[in-house]
Formats: C-alpha cells, structure tokens, sequence
C-alpha cells in the first residue's frame, strides 16, 4: 500500500505549475502593488467569464464571499435566511454575525443538497434570502429554488464555494441566483496559497455595492457611505489564481474522469454519488455513503487510504445554534448523511494505481 497517498495533493499541483506560480509571484513582487494590484481586476474580469456572468467582485474568503451579497441588501436583525443544515458553518455563520436567524431546510438525500420540495413551508414574512448549497462540487436544483425565490421576491446567494465549474443545463454555477459565492481554499478546484474568494453576478448596482462593503464600505479615497469590512483579496492571490484558472479546465476534466473510474470500481460495494442528468458535477469531493461509514474510515485508515467526514454533525445539533432549539430527528436526511457520508482521495494529480489501491481497500472491506 502506498502509505504516502493524499487526500488532496497540492504538491503535484504546485510542482506542475511552479515556474508559472513564481514567475506571477515574482511581477507582483516587482511591481510592489499588494493591495488592489492589476491582477485582482483582471481575475475578476476572467472568472466572470468562466462562470458565464458580467460581474465578479474579488473578496478575502469565501467567507467574507456570502457575507458581502448578505450586507448589501441589509440582512440583520429581524431577518431570517433559508440554508441547509449540512453543510460548513461559513454558509450559516455569516447570517448569524448579521444578527439574522439562519432557518433549516432538509437536504435531498441523493444529490446532499437542500430539497426544494421543503423549501416554500419554511418562508415566511421574516425571509430575506436564501443560500442553496452547492455541496461537493454539484448544483443544487436552482430552477425549482428560483422559481419560488421569484415568486416570493427572495435574494438568493449560491454558495458555490465547492462548486466552480460545476454546470446546471449548461449554466455556470454563480450565474442563475443573484449571485453567487466562491471560495479559494487551497484544497477547492480552484485554491489559492492562503485565503481568497470571490462574488459573481449579472447585477451592475448589486457588484457596485459589494465592491464598496468589501473596501470598508467607501465609494471614494476616505468618503465612506456605509459600514463595511477590510474583504479585498490580496494581489500575490489573485496572481497566482490568474494562474491556475489556465488550468481550471483541465482539472475539472480530469476529476470528472476519475469520478467515473471510481463509479465503475465501487458501484456495488458502497453507495456512490448521484448526479441528475442536468447536472454538470466537478466533485471538489468524491463523497460515497456506507451504513458503517466509521468501520470502514478505520479499516482504510489501517490501509494507508486517508479520507475525509465533510459534514459529521448537521449545523441544527452544533453547540453553537442550542439557542435555536434544533434537535436530533428535526432533518432526518441530513442527519443520516452525517453519519454515512465518507469523501475518498480526489485530486487531478491522482493516479490510476494510486485509485486503484483506494478501489481495491474498499473492495475489500468485510460486509458484516
């Protein structure tokens, strides 16, 4: 067994590209422009374009990527927003430091993603916007959400965090809500070497404002009309994601090649991820179910095969939401993908051998 295999390994990645990484590294350095540098309007300008959009606004986080849209339209106290229970506590922390009261609503329990079916009993006069998940780099269904969102005049954030790339009959994730967050953790589809995030829309006023809140809330040198936040993406980041977005594509190709080597590997032995034929998914994770999800994460552990629990605890039974009053059996699908879900090794850099191994391991485990 290959006792050195990676959930995700970002040292191939960085290996393959580094002469590219230190060049644009090194012009930053050169020019001395750190902040708001040349680099950050032209990503902006380029990851628009990826995701089919006319507007994409740089931001430090994916973080500070759902809590920008959230402030420009006054989301705050009083307010409730629409989410999952299961996902990262980013999507919900952010509604929580603007004083608003995040509302649950239950996932499908194939595709991980919030039900529209259950969405339209959880509006009230209180709703103020609604944050769909894109988990795992796959859409959740946006034409059944926006079809209620419209009807009920509901801002709608698409938390593509996971998911850029990812395509809904054949539009780009980002591009059918209001707008829509991304996150360039070093470990997403597109990672920078830090922290970084960006906002897409096709609102002109909407990427005016959120430009002005992520730059402490000024619409010119010292003249600040609002209240904002330090959000602005570091020029040596977004140099080097011009960088790696080149490569995007390629990437994206190559994780969808391995999803389906896996496919055809565990089909049978575990549950593996369903994708509707709508669905363009880019698996930021590989993530199958299994009844005994934490025998068989030990049994690969004890094989050399790392893997991952992305989510082992819905947001409702977090500590920090006990004020909230949610209890175990209030989202059952979400509960029962907390405790199922397990995400395998997924990276472009991955080897046949190295999945086969992990194939293999999985095989193997014993069925009682």
């Amino acid at each position: 067994m290959n006792m050195k295999m990676k959930q995700v390994d970002l040292k191939k990645q960085y290996l393959n590209i580094r002469d590219e990484i230190r060049a644009a590294i090194d012009s930053v350095l050169d020019s001395t422009e750190f902040i708001n540098g040349p680099d950050v309007e032209a990503l902006e300008t380029e990851v628009a374009k990826f995701c089919g959009s006319s507007h994409a606004v740089a931001a430090s986080s994916g973080t500070d990527a759902l809590l920008i849209p959230l402030m420009a339209k006054g989301v705050g106290r009083g307010d409730e927003v629409i989410t999952t229970p299961f996902t990262f506590i980013a999507t919900t922390e952010v509604v929580s430091l603007l004083g608003a009261k995040p509302v649950f609503v239950d996932i499908d329990e194939r595709t991980f993603n919030i039900d529209p079916a259950k969405l339209e009993a959880a509006i009230t006069p209180r709703t103020k916007a609604i944050i769909p998940v894109h988990l795992y780099g796959q859409m959740s269904d946006m034409t059944g959400i926006m079809e209620i969102a419209r009807k009920k005049k509901i801002f709608v954030v698409e938390d593509a965090c996971q998911a850029i790339g990812a395509e809904q009959d054949n539009k780009k994730a980002c591009s059918i809500g209001d707008c829509g967050a991304l996150s360039f953790f070093p470990s997403k589809n597109l990672g920078c070497y830090g922290d970084g995030g960006m906002i897409v829309t096709n609102d002109g006023d909407l990427a005016v404002r959120m430009r002005q809140i992520g730059n402490h809330g000024s619409v010119s040198r010292y003249r600040h009309k609002f209240i904002g936040i330090n959000g602005r993406l570091d020029t040596i980041q977004a140099a080097i994601l011009r960088v790696k977005l080149r490569h995007l594509a390629g990437w994206l190709k190559d994780r969808i090649r391995l999803a389906g080597r896996y496919d055809a590997g565990l089909a049978g032995s575990v549950t593996i991820p369903y994708r509707p034929s709508m669905n363009l998914h880019v698996y930021n994770q590989y993530t199958i179910r299994h009844p005994r999800r934490d025998k068989l994460q030990s049994f690969l552990t004890e094989n050399g095969i790392p893997t991952a629990v992305h989510y082992p605890m819905p947001l409702h039974l977090q500590e920090t939401y006990k004020e909230l009053g949610g209890r175990q059996g209030d989202f059952p699908a979400s509960e029962r993908a907390a405790n199922e879900v397990l995400s395998l090794p997924m990276f472009p850099e991955m080897t046949d051998g190295q999945q086969d191994e992990v194939i293999a391991a999985i095989r193997e485990f014993p069925e009682k």
